[in-house]
């Protein structure tokens, strides 16, 4: 049987415009009336129609997350912590897959605004300026990229090439080749540059190998032209490009790390499987999604936007993939 508002309404002891006050705006009722509502609702198995409750309080309950890619192992770890601290904030999310296409993400941040409350852009492909068009017409957070005036959630590359940088260079590695991610990527800009200045800071070479897909498949196809450089270390935008090096080196016979070291970035679970494991960076997925989720929750309460900006700290997981430079 279906337990409605009237139910709650008669176990509190209050009416139904109470109930229905104190389980969407509890600031506009006494705090015993609330009491008396949650007690009720929680004993009767209650749970608020959320298509009703907007009605209202002119809000769906509802989070949008648009990504570039599940398939990235890297995103359902951020895509799990969402929903967690959603739920615990009784919002639902709305999950959206651009498939690596640029040119989906603005449709479907239109298509969605009328339902859901608020975005998380999960490292947006699309242009500045074609997201910041939708500034002011719902809160949105971006995570792995910044965008004023959007409050965002990124890691410390900067930090974390650095790291990598430093163990090479201890290992007598001097040249070393870069695997760059999408170009429209703000977070591979964002490693290059820290890259680069990591390896200018060693007075190491640095081989720019170019862009790929960031896929075991784009990692494949580039390993002949890092093999052809003098790069004696190879650094991919992340672990999915660097397991796939890893599969092209073995298919032609060359020995990581005796030949070349290599070290990913984001350190999925696969990165510790593998043989060698994986050398790599890691991120705080979880904490990514969670502060990602807090911050939304405060713009969606403050009258504006606030650009926030949170760094979480990277830090470099030394694994079998690196090893000293042999002659």
């Amino acid at each position: 049987m279906t337990v409605t508002i009237k139910d709650v309404a008669r176990l509190a002891g209050v009416s139904q415009s109470s109930v229905c006050r104190a389980l969407a705006n509890p600031d506009q009722v006494r705090p015993e009336t609330r009491e008396r509502v949650e007690t009720a609702a929680r004993d009767l198995g209650y749970y608020p129609n959320r298509a009703a409750r907007s009605l209202i309080t002119g809000r769906t309950g509802n989070i949008g997350v648009v990504l570039p890619d599940l398939a990235n192992p890297f995103f359902p770890s951020v895509v799990k912590a969402i929903q967690t601290q959603a739920r615990r904030a009784d919002y639902a999310v709305f999950l959206s897959d651009t498939d690596e296409d640029p040119a989906l993400e603005v449709p479907l941040i239109r298509a969605l605004t009328k339902q859901v409350d608020g975005f998380l852009l999960c490292s947006p492909r699309a242009s500045d300026d074609e997201l910041k068009a939708f500034a002011g017409q719902a809160p949105i957070v971006v995570l792995n990229r910044r965008i004023t005036p959007f409050p965002s959630v990124t890691a410390d590359s900067a930090d974390g090439m650095r790291q990598a940088v430093a163990h090479l260079h201890a290992l007598g590695h001097r040249r070393i080749a870069y695997v760059a991610g999408p170009r429209t990527s703000w977070s591979n800009r964002d490693r290059l540059r820290g890259l680069r200045s990591a390896t200018a800071a060693h007075d190491m070479d640095l081989i720019e190998a170019g862009n790929t897909a960031p896929t075991v498949e784009g990692g494949t196809a580039v390993a002949d032209l890092v093999v052809a450089s003098p790069a004696t270390a190879v650094i991919a935008y992340n672990d999915l490009i660097a397991l796939g090096l890893f599969n092209r080196f073995a298919a032609r016979g060359i020995a990581v790390p005796e030949r070349i070291s290599v070290i990913g970035f984001d350190d999925i679970l696969l990165a510790g499987l593998v043989h060698p494991g994986l050398t790599t960076v890691a991120i705080a997925k979880e904490q990514i999604g969670r502060a990602a989720v807090e911050l939304l929750l405060e713009s969606m309460a403050a009258e504006q936007e606030r650009p926030a900006r949170r760094v979480l700290p990277t830090q470099l997981i030394v694994r079998g993939s690196t090893g000293p430079l042999h002659d």
